[in-house]
């Protein structure tokens, strides 16, 4: 689930036919601070399912990638998902890149005390954040990790077009380490997307209050409801936000109104899932070469490691 979905920016998004927002805009300190509780829900095991991954294989994933001096994270969230491949390879200089400060701050606070990793935050988009570390490299090999099946936020040309734009930045001998979430049953799914403590649904609509307070929106949140959603033929899961009454809403700063109708929603996020061949496919597509693939088998995830030969 978590972030940065290529989709419209908000005017494009909200004036279009199929109406979208950036999912960029779910990760604010308040979004951030929700999916964290999200990631700890029973209905939802994508991040238990990679920490397991990690915590089980980290030394091979390490030594696999080569023992790197240089770890860049895009999407790091707090960090604790990424403790174990740091605890391995230690010693080592760790750039976490994230939108959200306050993830970083807490990122800062997690790691610290594991011994011969120096923590430097970049708070940052994907590519400014991989530009930024890039410019520090002192010629060692590099390992970015792209984890939490982020890449799910793209469609299938998007992932192509973003690790092309990875890996173009790269040298030969950096590795690219990408965690993906697998298709499962439907069921499944939508228990995770829509769980029954309602932590998700707040998450969604705090995209709208970060409008509100960030571009002087004036959504009313009890006017929509949270709609998860299931495309089986695309192997993707949605995130809509349903307008419950016929409404008009103004945003300041675009000098922006918009009408939505009674049942319409507005696409706030999409997460594809994957198969594990579809994934390295992807990968090879781009320019990488297939390390290895490590494979969870009960919730269903993958880690795999990529290089540039």
């Amino acid at each position: 689930m978590p972030a940065l979905a290529v989709l419209p920016g908000i005017e494009e998004g909200l004036t279009a036919r199929r109406k979208t927002l950036p999912a960029s805009w779910l990760y604010d300190d308040v979004g951030s601070a929700l999916f964290e509780v999200i990631t700890l829900l029973p209905e939802y095991g994508l991040t238990r399912a990679e920490a397991a991954l990690l915590a089980r294989y980290s030394r091979e994933i390490v030594r696999e990638a080569g023992n790197p001096d240089l770890i860049a994270e895009l999407g790091s969230g707090t960090g604790t998902k990424t403790r174990h491949i740091l605890e391995a390879a230690a010693p080592a200089r760790y750039f976490p890149v994230d939108i959200s400060r306050s993830a970083l701050q807490s990122c800062e606070g997690v790691l610290e005390g594991i011994q011969g990793i120096r923590v430097h935050p970049v708070e940052a988009s994907y590519l400014d954040g991989i530009d930024t570390v890039l410019a520090s490299r002192q010629d060692e090999p590099v390992l970015v990790l792209f984890l939490g099946s982020t890449i799910g936020n793209f469609d299938r040309a998007e992932s192509g077009a973003f690790l092309r734009e990875i890996r173009r930045r790269l040298q030969p001998g950096d590795k690219l380490l990408l965690g993906a979430d697998l298709v499962k049953p439907r069921a499944k799914l939508l228990s995770a997307y829509d769980d029954e403590a309602g932590v998700t649904a707040a998450f969604n609509l705090n995209l709208l209050a970060h409008i509100n307070r960030e571009l002087g929106g004036d959504f009313v949140l009890r006017n929509f409801t949270h709609e998860a959603r299931y495309d089986e033929q695309h192997s993707r899961m949605e995130m809509h936000l349903r307008s419950k009454v016929a409404q008009t809403v103004r945003i300041e700063a675009l000098g922006l109104t918009i009408s939505l109708a009674c049942g319409e929603t507005i696409w706030t996020e999409s997460s594809h899932k994957f198969e594990p061949e579809g994934i390295r496919d992807i990968g090879q597509e781009a320019g990488f070469s297939v390390v290895r693939q490590w494979l969870d088998h009960d919730w269903g995830f993958a880690e795999t490691l990529f290089e540039i030969e």
